[in-house]
């Protein structure tokens, strides 16, 4: 399985390339910016999806 990781998961473009590469068969690291608010909005709906969280898609505080 290849492997990504995406700096700014939770922006714009960074969600569009995790779908992109979730669906290409990636195993994706997403790095999160530690802030008061934890805020997942545009991959919400991977990040509750329990079939890819923790299996394809990776969050990491950085």
């Amino acid at each position: 399985m290849k492997k990504a990781m995406i700096t700014g998961i939770t922006g714009q473009d960074g969600s569009y390339l995790t779908e992109l590469l979730l669906e290409k068969g990636y195993e994706v690291h997403g790095i999160i910016r530690r802030s008061s608010s934890f805020n997942t909005a545009r991959i919400d709906h991977l990040y509750n999806d329990p079939e890819i969280l923790n299996k394809s898609l990776f969050l990491h505080y950085g």
